[in-house]
């Protein structure tokens, strides 16, 4: 691709003012947030209604039918302004994350129950209503929010939703980069031009060269300015900044290449500190509260429902053979702080050193009822345990021995200790998917980890009931346990 090929000349002038585009691009975000209100108040309405018709023969019973409707609209619109979800950009760009709108979704129920028992209004509420709601409501905000996203995008195509007008500076070769990388005509925005910068003897860019750019951008009717120049050349950017400062639009400057690397990239500020984030932890503190809830109800109940069987179980391992019935070994938690694994013992040994041979198939050193357990996944049950105090929770990446992670936190895997930003799991995405058993090749671990990292960015409740019953259910489940 050349320049040439963008056909996005440095001339180019706006047939339409600013205030336009920018009066329409409100209306559209207006337009976003009143159709997830609308089908939102609407769902819970008809959800309430036909709940008042099967149970109480009455279509209308009280006002807590309306007030509900809105309440729920109203709440999960402004969470979702609060995080800019409304940005034309993301619907053009199709880049509406489903883990994003979950948790949000999820988040909306919870503040309503609590401010719901906070004001003693929760009698008033009908379970099975709001419950209904949480669930019905997933499928249809998910296909309008698809439906928008390709409304808008159609829009933008054919010029009835005018995204941002940008001029892209910098030098060719970067420019043409930055072009084929991003694609940035499908991000929501309208590249208006280019302005190319050549180089004088120094490497910098001329005086006269950037006073061009600047003195016919003014004609453009632009709303943003993308510097898209390396960031180690400092002068030149400081040039273009104090250049473009002086005319009445955004100027940004373009990412690095690094930046591809992270799905968020923002400006932190702490004081007076400005700093880049790339990175934080993957859940937020209420994230953390949401999934520890969840643990803990869920393992509280699996306890007391499995209790008898883990007793039978462990009769089963003390008759089938010597040793103890319960099987404990060191593996790294939440960050990379150790802790001591439990398990039902289903081999004759209990390797817990710098060296551990991994189980085969067919394995001599598997004990008869070990082979049973292994097989659907019954050896796992004591980690409830650790679900309870807290070393583990019930979904995520599955931790392995000391010794496996030193084997393969090498270099050779990237990423992989980022595994330990969360804490490991019963069970987990890579598991659902068979990606489990031997892991004698880096292929293999790295299949593993890919899974991993794709839980720890796309997290939210949902996901985690969802692994949850493919564990039980799913057939894939149990492939490669021996």
């Amino acid at each position: 691709m050349t320049m040439k090929d963008l056909d996005l000349p440095l001339g180019v002038v706006a047939r339409r003012a600013r205030g336009g585009y920018a009066w329409t691009r409100l209306a559209m975000r207006v337009a976003t947030a009143a159709a997830d209100w609308i089908v939102i108040a609407a769902t819970s309405f008809a959800i309430s209604l036909a709940y008042n018709r099967l149970g109480a023969d009455d279509w209308w019973s009280s006002r807590a039918q309306v007030d509900l409707a809105m309440m729920l609209a109203s709440l999960f619109v402004m969470l979702n302004v609060v995080r800019g979800q409304y940005q034309i950009g993301n619907y053009i760009a199709g880049e509406q994350k489903v883990g994003t709108a979950l948790t949000l979704w999820a988040t909306t129920f919870l503040t309503l129950m609590a401010f719901a028992f906070a004001t003693k209004t929760s009698e008033g509420l009908s379970r099975v209503a709001v419950i209904s709601t949480f669930v019905v409501g997933i499928p249809v905000l998910l296909g309008t929010r698809r439906l928008v996203s390709r409304l808008m995008t159609l829009g933008s195509k054919i010029g009835l939703i005018q995204a941002r007008r940008v001029l892209l500076v910098g030098r060719e070769s970067d420019v043409t980069a930055f072009a084929m990388r991003y694609q940035p005509w499908n991000a929501g925005m309208h590249i208006a031009g280019t302005g190319l910068l050549t180089s004088e003897r120094s490497g910098e860019p001329s005086r006269g060269d950037i006073a061009r750019i600047v003195a016919q951008a003014r004609h453009m009717q632009l709303d943003d300015v993308l510097i898209i120049v390396p960031w180690s050349q400092t002068a030149t950017i400081d040039r273009l900044i104090d250049a473009f400062m002086r005319m009445p639009v955004t100027v940004h400057l373009g990412p690095e290449r690094i930046f591809d690397r992270f799905d968020e990239v923002r400006i932190a500020k702490t004081g007076g500190i400005a700093s880049l984030q790339l990175g934080r932890p993957p859940l937020s503190a209420g994230e953390v509260m949401l999934k520890r809830a969840l643990d803990i109800a869920l393992a509280s109940i699996a306890l007391v429902l499995f209790a008898p069987l883990l007793l039978l179980i462990a009769l089963a391992i003390k008759i089938d053979s010597p040793g103890p019935a319960l099987f404990r070994q060191r593996r790294l938690g939440f960050n990379q702080e150790a802790f001591s694994i439990l398990k039902f013992r289903s081999m004759t040994v209990a390797d817990d050193g710098d060296v551990i041979r991994q189980a085969t198939r067919n394995d001599q050193r598997v004990t008869r009822v070990g082979r049973f357990l292994r097989r659907w996944n019954l050896d796992e049950l004591p980690q409830i345990i650790n679900v309870l105090y807290g070393q583990m929770s019930l979904v995520g990446p599955r931790p392995h021995a000391i010794a496996h992670d030193r084997q393969f936190d090498d270099g050779r895997i990237r990423l992989y200790a980022r595994r330990h930003n969360v804490k490991p799991g019963i069970t987990g995405w890579a598991q659902v998917h068979g990606l489990r058993g031997e892991t004698d090749t880096v292929e293999k671990m790295q299949a593993r980890v890919e899974h991993d990292l794709y839980y720890i960015d796309n997290w939210s409740i949902l996901l985690d009931i969802e692994i949850i019953i493919r564990t039980v259910f799913s057939k894939k489940a149990y492939d490669n346990a021996f």
